[in-house]
């Protein structure tokens, strides 16, 4: 399992899916899970936090299903805050290979995000107030997953989509020597070319 950090607009969720593509594994984000439930509809609407037991339960029970079906695991941005770490320290930190950080300077992670231009990017105050939850709960996690050894890579993000993926590839072998780029991927299907997440 490989956790995958990184500030709004820095491509890890486009990043997550084209790796979880080419290794064969399954990605699982936070806001997808939760879009996908469709329990937490009017609460995500009104812009209110879903209670970190909720997403814990309920990105166990999505990890708990790949994890039966045989799939390895990348987490787009989660575990989001100190108490999920955590809970996840305490459960599953076996079964952490290790984390990487995209790392993206600011000024371009504006940019990425006024190009993106969905209505909780286009604010600055906002964007800034993003980052800085960010900033707080990454450096509350940090500290959990260096308790119990596990690795933390940073990688540069900036650059060509295909470039990042690649620096991304050489990381995550480094911390999972058993995986392996799925040989149907390596001239196949499309992915994705944009920082969409």
């Amino acid at each position: 399992m490989i956790i995958l950090f990184g500030l709004a607009g820095s491509g890890k969720g486009t990043q997550g899916k084209a790796l979880a593509e080419l290794f064969g594994w399954r990605t699982f984000s936070v806001g997808q899970v939760i879009r996908d439930t469709g329990e937490y509809t009017d609460t995500v609407n009104q812009g209110k936090l879903i209670p970190d037991d909720d997403v814990i339960r309920l990105m166990n029970k999505q990890i708990e299903k790949a994890e039966a079906e045989g799939y390895d695991i990348i987490l787009d941005g989660y575990p989001r805050d100190e108490y999920q770490a955590k809970w996840m320290m305490e459960n599953m930190a076996g079964k952490i290979d290790g984390a990487i950080i995209l790392e993206v300077p600011k000024e371009e992670l504006y940019h990425r995000l006024e190009l993106r231009g969905r209505e909780d990017d286009l604010e600055k105050e906002a964007i800034d107030r993003r980052f800085e939850i960010f900033e707080q709960n990454i450096c509350s996690i940090l500290p959990l997953l260096e308790a119990k050894n596990i690795p933390v890579e940073r990688v540069d993000g900036v650059g060509p989509i295909d470039t990042v993926t690649d620096r991304l590839i050489n990381v995550i072998k480094k911390l999972n020597p058993n995986a392996t780029i799925q040989e149907d991927d390596v001239n196949g299907g499309e992915i994705e070319k944009s920082y969409g997440e």
